[in-house]
């Protein structure tokens, strides 16, 4: 009697994720680590294209203003067909539902970034992908555009799930409110559930050489301060100090003068999470960014990991510190972004299983 063998199973299809207001790629490496296949990307900003670019080679990037990409045109070059892609995900620029700009309470804010919402949901309405991510500063949920563009999701027959998280619950060593919505056409969203532990400063710096000793470029880029600020960073106790703690003596002429920023030339603390790292990350006037006990500021390759890159993250150093930061302050944390995306993926996967069961009886029944 011949003996059949047996066909080698298929591989599964790779679930499909395009990337809208990319950035240097915070979002596309976090969608990575959940396993899907970022097949397209969009960012406008050429330093922000050439970093993505270094980490992201095969992604097909589109170096344009999002209002000027077709969803047909990403399609076609993609091979997509309306309904195929598995996620799209994005976090339209969020500077103008910023806290400080929403501090009067305003839900409509006249800021002509605010309405690159609306581009999000026309690549929605074109692509039809089965699940979305979007991704932004917790004013946002209080905009009337956001809730319109809730109801016309709902309308095109997804639902939705919308959290204001820490994204320090997500193994992100750092305190970042955001505003994660995710929504469906196949499965029910489910926002991840919290890590069980934080992850702490210490570990997420753990093991780095001294910026004078290392050979990573981004991790050498030097600082310049004055004399006066050396001796004033110098003095602030270590792990947590703050200028709070310094004699009216030794602290600036400015922070006499003024009796808010608590947090200004600050010191990280060793065993908990960082603050929030924002574009000026680099500067001690901007917040509580110094080493827990360096008489420096954080590095950028420090900051970086602070949000969650990888050591291995590339940036060109002949951007600048300037633009660098901006881009690391304005990126999307990947643990955080990967948690929740994974939490889409067990979703359409089981949609996945359901179909294919489906199938599978019809095809018994001789349907």
């Amino acid at each position: 009697m011949e003996q059949r063998t047996k066909r080698p199973k298929s591989a599964p299809k790779r679930m499909t994720a395009v990337d809208l207001f990319s950035g240097c790629g915070g979002l596309s490496y976090g969608l990575l680590k959940a396993k899907f296949q970022v097949v397209a990307a969009v960012e406008i900003d050429e330093k922000a294209q050439r970093t993505y670019e270094l980490n992201h080679p095969d992604v097909r990037l589109f170096k344009q203003d999002i209002r000027q990409v077709s969803p047909l045109d990403v399609m076609r070059e993609t091979g997509l067909r309306r309904g195929d892609l598995d996620l799209l995900a994005g976090c339209p620029p969020c500077q103008g539902f910023s806290r400080l700009r929403t501090k009067n309470q305003k839900i409509y804010v006249r800021d002509e970034r605010n309405n690159l919402v609306s581009h999000f949901l026309r690549f929605v309405k074109v692509m039809r992908p089965k699940t979305v991510m979007l991704e932004n500063v917790p004013a946002l949920g209080k905009d009337g555009r956001f809730t319109k563009m809730k109801n016309r999701l709902a309308g095109l027959g997804y639902e939705t799930v919308v959290h204001v998280l820490d994204a320090a619950d997500y193994e992100v060593p750092q305190r970042r409110k955001r505003l994660i919505m995710l929504a469906s056409r196949v499965c029910i969203p489910l926002i991840a559930p919290a890590a069980k532990e934080r992850m702490t400063v210490r570990q997420a710096l753990s093991g780095l050489v001294a910026p004078s000793r290392t050979t990573d470029k981004l991790h050498a880029l030097p600082e310049r301060r004055s004399e006066a600020v050396r001796k004033l960073i110098s003095l602030i106790p270590k792990d947590g100090g703050s200028r709070s703690d310094l004699g009216p003596e030794h602290q600036l002429a400015c922070h006499l003068r003024s009796d808010g920023f608590k947090d200004v030339y600050g010191r990280m603390s060793w065993d908990d999470v960082s603050p929030t790292i924002t574009s000026g990350c680099h500067n001690p006037s901007k917040g509580r960014f110094l080493h827990p006990t360096r008489n420096r500021t954080i590095t950028l390759r420090e900051a970086a990991l602070l949000q969650g890159f990888p050591r291995d993250y590339l940036f060109d150093v002949t951007h600048g510190k300037e633009a660098i930061a901006l881009m690391i302050g304005n990126a999307l944390p990947p643990p955080f972004i990967a948690a929740h995306a994974g939490s889409l993926r067990d979703g359409l996967l089981a949609a996945r299983r359901r179909t294919g069961a489906v199938a599978t009886r019809r095809k018994r029944e001789g349907r």
